[in-house]
């Protein structure tokens, strides 16, 4: 589990595909690794990975076919820039929001324009994680946890400052490049709660109740929000 503020940025070194994924080395001179071992978990641009060797400023992990097939490693190569998280320990600050590193859809940046000393961003929105995003709520793009400022039923734009940029790969986006979305997991676990308490159907990768709900007056009442 990460919290979506990036600890360091890495450059792929190494980036060999195979026919069961492709092994990544990634050079990390401004990362911690006191208190890395092997098996831990680094969010690589919101992509959770497993770490299987690493020296002082380097670490390798495996990349599943699944991941390269929906996530924008698909495109990765040796030379790009991305930003970095260790997993969260429980002594910290939950400084963004609860990121799994696991991304939901790619996201288009369609683009960017300066607007005296920040950024407004638009990125387009896969129709299935489209109900997860909300107006002022959080989302993740490349392993940063950024704030939704304005929502179409396509896009959502984002309001970026200087010091973001300064400290993520934020600075090296470019209308046209892909990036990796993940939806706040809170809005998924409502909707399961809301759709399938009953029978259920699949919808967009996961199941949905069709018909009523199950949320009634009397069991609003009886949990306090009435």
């Amino acid at each position: 589990m990460f919290t979506g503020i990036v600890e360091a940025l890495g450059i792929i070194k190494s980036f060999q595909k195979s026919g069961n994924g492709a092994v990544m080395t990634v050079h990390a001179p401004g990362l911690d690794f006191s208190d890395v071992k092997i098996g831990d978990s680094i969010a690589c641009n919101g992509v959770c990975v497993t770490v299987t060797s690493f020296t002082r400023d380097t670490f390798t992990a495996d990349l599943s076919l699944e991941t390269l097939s929906c996530t924008s490693f698909k495109k990765a190569a040796p030379g790009k820039v991305i930003n970095l998280e260790k997993a969260m320990s429980l002594s910290g600050r939950m400084g963004g929001h609860i990121v799994q590193g696991h991304v939901d859809a790619i996201g288009e940046i369609l683009s960017i324009t300066a607007k005296g000393e920040v950024r407004e961003v638009w990125i387009t929105l896969d129709e299935n994680i489209a109900r997860y995003i909300v107006h002022k709520g959080s989302v993740t793009v490349d392993g940063i946890s950024l704030t939704v400022n304005e929502v179409l039923p396509d896009r959502f734009r984002l309001t970026l400052i200087p010091h973001t940029g300064s400290v993520t790969t934020v600075s090296t986006w470019v209308p046209g490049m892909i990036v990796n979305l993940e939806a706040d997991i809170l809005g998924r676990y409502v909707e399961r709660l809301l759709f399938c308490k009953d029978g259920v159907s699949k919808v967009s990768g996961s199941y949905r109740k069709s018909g009523k709900s199950g949320i009634t007056e009397e069991f609003l009442l009886g949990n306090g929000f009435i």
